[in-house]
């Protein structure tokens, strides 16, 4: 799977479709604030696509305002990294100077994979806006299922994402990435029965990926001790995070 595989599943709107090449000077004169960050889009960025604009005028979907938020558009990008680049860097950054919510598609020469972030007033200075929440970045690549992959895939059409504003439908593709995410622990992809399952869904996920990478470092760090009683400590750590995991993976198919 490739960003072309992916723009054409979202099968957007003609009207929408913009394709025009964002400069890497705008990117670090809006958003830049040390020379080490322009450094990083300079040497780390490839290309950025604004691949479309989706509005109501485009999309035939409302505006959604309130008191939190305004979503006038949603903007889908797609970043091209050179292999020097740090994504962990670069996502972040770019969700946090483009003022839209972005559906943000990257690539490397190995990999794939898909970014989300809500966005909100923010609460310090009037008229700007910041990240709400966290950051949803999920990689693809061979470990995802091939079946939920294909499902994944057909989810993503902007036909089949919820379409009362762009509020709803950017929420929609940010359930379908985790769903995805989910899907590469339980095995079948599914999307959330409602907002309520959606949110337990996420706090499972959430917890799920922070044991296993809790007992990943715990793994590496019981392969290399040489005492036998701090190996079986570090085992029994593990096999308490393992409860834990199946737990909350058990929450995840609830």
């Amino acid at each position: 799977m490739n960003a072309a595989d992916c723009i054409a599943a979202l099968d957007l709107p003609l009207g929408a479709l913009v394709d025009q090449r964002v400069p890497k000077k705008t990117l670090a004169e809006y958003g830049a604030t040390s020379a080490a960050s322009r450094r990083s889009i300079q040497e780390g960025i490839e290309s950025l696509r604004w691949v479309a604009a989706l509005k109501p005028s485009t999309a035939g979907i409302p505006a959604h305002a309130d008191a939190v938020r305004e979503y006038l558009e949603i903007a889908v990008l797609h970043l091209l990294l050179r292999p020097v680049a740090k994504a962990s860097q670069l996502l972040p950054f770019i969700h946090r100077t483009i003022p839209y919510p972005i559906l943000l598609l990257f690539s490397d020469e190995e990999h794939f994979g898909l970014s989300l972030a809500h966005k909100r007033w923010s609460q310090a200075t009037s008229g700007d806006v910041v990240v709400d929440g966290d950051i949803v970045t999920f990689r693809i690549d061979e470990g995802v299922p091939s079946e939920a992959l294909a499902e994944f895939l057909a989810a993503l059409s902007l036909a089949k994402q919820p379409r009362n504003t762009l509020y709803e439908l950017y929420q929609g593709w940010l359930d379908t990435v985790l769903a995805l995410q989910a899907a590469c622990i339980l095995g079948d992809f599914s999307l959330p029965r409602s907002r309520e399952h959606a949110d337990a869904r996420s706090n499972a996920l959430q917890e799920c990926v922070r044991l296993e990478s809790e007992m990943a470092s715990l793994r590496a760090a019981a392969a290399r001790e040489k005492q036998l009683p701090r190996r079986v400590e570090l085992n029994l750590q593990l096999k308490r995070l393992g409860d834990a995991h199946a737990a909350a993976r058990a929450r995840m198919k609830s």
